[in-house]
Parts: C-alpha cells; sequence; structure tokens
C-alpha cells in the first residue's frame, strides 16, 4: 500500500505559468548593476582602487574645474562719465606770464597756472570766466585746451570783489561750450564733480567727485592783505577734491551743467575736504558786466570807511562822540571831493548806523548792502550819528567802485 504525503508535493511541486515575471525582473536588475557600473567606476578609477588608465586625481580634478578664460571689454557708461563727456572739452588750463624785463633774457615767464570754463562762443570770438587771482599780475595770457592746442588770451575784466574775471580767445578751434546750472537748486548731498588742472598741466582735466557740504557758506576775504577782513564771499562747500591750479574750474552738478567756479580750498593742517566755489547764479551778473564793461559796474558812495568795533572804545567816546549804548557802526574816514556822499552832506568822523531802514554794524555788512540791493543810479537813505546826534540824510549813488 503506498503512502501520499501531500505536502512533500506542495513544497517541491514545480510552479506553473510565472516565467515571464522572472525575465522581466532578470532585465531590471541587469539594467540597474549597469547604471551602478557606469556611475561607480570612474570614480573607483580616480581614487586608484582597481587599475586603469585614468589620469591621477589631482590631474582629474584640474580637469574637471578647468575654465576657460578670455578677456572681456565692458563698456562703464554712468551719469558720472556722461556729465563728464558733457563738460571736460570746456574746462581750460590758464597760464599768467609775467613779464622778467629785457635784461634777465626772456620776454616773460609762467608765473602760475589755473583753470577756466568757455561759456559762450560769438562772432569768431570765445569767452573764459576764471578766478581774479588765476590772473592777476599777467603781462600776458595763453589757455590750453584738452588737446594740448595753447591759444593766447586777451582779459576782458577782472573783480577782486567776487575772485572772478573773464578772457577772450580766438574762437576757431573752440567747439565745447559750457551749459550753466541752477545754483539755487542744489540741495546738501547732492552729488556734484569737480574738473580742472591741479598742479598744472602735468594733470590738466583731473576728474574728482563729491557732494555738496554746505551752502551759502560766509568765507571772510581779506582783499587788501592788511590783516582786516573786507568782504565775506557766498561760496558753497564740497568735498570734492580741489587743488591748487584747480582754481577758475568747473564745479558740475550730475546733468554735466556748470553750477560752481571753483575757487579756493581751506588749507590747514586740521582740516581736510573742504573746498570752496562761486555759485554760478551769482558769478553770472559779474561775468555779464566783465565781458561787456570791463568791470563790474556797481553803486559806489565815495567814502573810506572802518567799522567802529575795530576803533578802541577811547576813540569812540572821544573823537566820533558816540552814545555808550552805540557800539557798532561804520565810521567815515575821508570822503572825496564831489562824491555822492559829498554832495548828500556826510563828513568825516561820522558814524553811519543804518542804510534803506537796515542797521549796519560793520563795514561788510554795508558793502553787502551796497553791492547786492543797490543799482547805480537809485537813492540811499542813510542814518548816522554826528557829535552824538543822529541824523538822517539821502545820496544818489554814483557808478563807479567804493
Amino acid at each position: 500500500m503506498g503512502y501520499y504525503d501531500q505536502d512533500y508535493e506542495n513544497r517541491y511541486k514545480k510552479p506553473k505559468g510565472n516565467k515571464g515575471g522572472y525575465v522581466l525582473a532578470s532585465l531590471v536588475g541587469v539594467i540597474l548593476g549597469a547604471l551602478l557600473v557606469a556611475v561607480a567606476f570612474p570614480r573607483l578609477m580616480d581614487n586608484n582602487l582597481i587599475p586603469g588608465n585614468s589620469a591621477p586625481a589631482e590631474e582629474a580634478t584640474e580637469n574637471r574645474n578647468a575654465v576657460e578664460t578670455r578677456n572681456v571689454a565692458v563698456n562703464v557708461e554712468t551719469d558720472i562719465t556722461k556729465a563728464v563727456d558733457k563738460a571736460a572739452d570746456a574746462v581750460v588750463g590758464i597760464s599768467n606770464i609775467q613779464g622778467t624785463g629785457f635784461w634777465e633774457g626772456s620776454n616773460g615767464e609762467e608765473a602760475g597756472t589755473g583753470s577756466g570754463v568757455i561759456y559762450k562762443k560769438e562772432g569768431g570770438k570765445a569767452y573764459v570766466v576764471t578766478n581774479h587771482h588765476v590772473v592777476e599780475g599777467a603781462s600776458s595770457l595763453e589757455i590750453s585746451l584738452t588737446d594740448g592746442t595753447k591759444i593766447p588770451a586777451t582779459l576782458r575784466g577782472s573783480d577782486v570783489w567776487t575772485d572772478l574775471a573773464v578772457l577772450e580767445v580766438d574762437g576757431s578751434k573752440i567747439e565745447t561750450i559750457a551749459e550753466f546750472g541752477d545754483s539755487d537748486a542744489l540741495r546738501t548731498g547732492e552729488p556734484v564733480i569737480a574738473i580742472g588742472n591741479p598742479l598744472g598741466a602735468i594733470f590738466s582735466g583731473s576728474v574728482t567727485q563729491g557732494i555738496i557740504s554746505g551752502l551759502e557758506r560766509a568765507i571772510p576775504v581779506d582783499i587788501d592783505q592788511n590783516g582786516i577782513v573786507d568782504w565775506q564771499a557766498e561760496v558753497l562747500q564740497t568735498d570734492a577734491a580741489i587743488n591748487p591750479g584747480n582754481s577758475g574750474g568747473a564745479l558740475i552738478n550730475i546733468a554735466g551743467q556748470v553750477i560752481g567756479i571753483n575757487s579756493m580750498k581751506i588749507a590747514e593742517s586740521a582740516v581736510e575736504g573742504i573746498g570752496l566755489a562761486i555759485p554760478i547764479n551769482s558769478a553770472i551778473p559779474i561775468i555779464e558786466d566783465l565781458e561787456k564793461l570791463g568791470k563790474v559796474n556797481r553803486p559806489y558812495m565815495g567814502i573810506e570807511l572802518q567799522s567802529v568795533n575795530e576803533i578802541p572804545s577811547y576813540y569812540q567816546k572821544e573823537a566820533l562822540k558816540l552814545p555808550e549804548d552805540v557800539t557798532n557802526g561804520v565810521a567815515v574816514m575821508r570822503v572825496e571831493p564831489n562824491s555822492p556822499a559829498s554832495q548828500a552832506g556826510l563828513k568825516e568822523l561820522d558814524v553811519i548806523v543804518d542804510l534803506d531802514g537796515e542797521k549796519v554794524n560793520d563795514t561788510i555788512e554795508l558793502r553787502k548792502h551796497l553791492y547786492t540791493k543797490k543799482n547805480v543810479g537809485e537813492s540811499l537813505k542813510v542814518k548816522f550819528y554826528r557829535e552824538g546826534k543822529l541824523q538822517e540824510t539821502t545820496m544818489k549813488l554814483a557808478g563807479n567802485t567804493l
């Protein structure tokens, strides 16, 4: 009698009908293995874990990190470069040539250099504005264009009070004219650019950048170098570098417009970055007078003055006879014959304290009122002390210089 083990049959019985599944599984395994070898094989060779003809690890790394290099030209154009391109060719160098005499063997030598701005071209002539101190004492003048061309210049007029001067040159070689902006519209912190020739021709056309550091700065000026302040120049303050030779050059805004004529810097060991420029709105009427008349047509009184606060208190009482509460004003030291002051009855030792209803404390305030608020031919009301008594007169202003 035979024995039938059902479990044995179930355990060892061959499966039927599933051959496709084994083939698919085998195919997937082959593909995955191939991918694994493709990824791992180069890294194993790079690290010398298996033999091969691959380059050393260092060379392989260099090859992977190698980057093609080439020169690249970058077109850098900004508002600043545009502004400089617009104005730079209108800024010229100025040579102040002073004669040394025939016996010295030379007709003249360059006594100093500065900068100037070409602002007008008309009738075959071109006109350049610069500083008075740049051209002072010159026996002849010469301008240098940006391309090195030198052109003789003639002085049309110069004004010591505003430190401005105007030159005339042949305009046949002049191509670029500066555009004036509006200095009254400037704001503190606004970017500006100074263009000029610091230290002479070697640094011609130098460009420095800064900002407007201050507006309407009042700077004391000693015109006659006697140690007494004669005038207060109202200027723009900038931190754009201004050095000797920059004087008379252009201070431009970001639109390339001239908004100031570079004039001076504060040169003290403890001070850095304080440059000063004449506002173009203040300069324009002076430039026009110098170009057309050769001088500034200012009203004048015809008197020699001294501030009361510069006179010892003893003489204020004994000579001027001033009341004790009057410590300011302008003393008349001398009256020119037939002058407006003489015709109005002013005399020596009179003390002017009021002009047109405005209090006058010193000679600077008197000149400011006269030069900025009055015109030639106008009437001026004057209050003054004589022998301790307050009096009043009216004078008709003539045209000349105080």
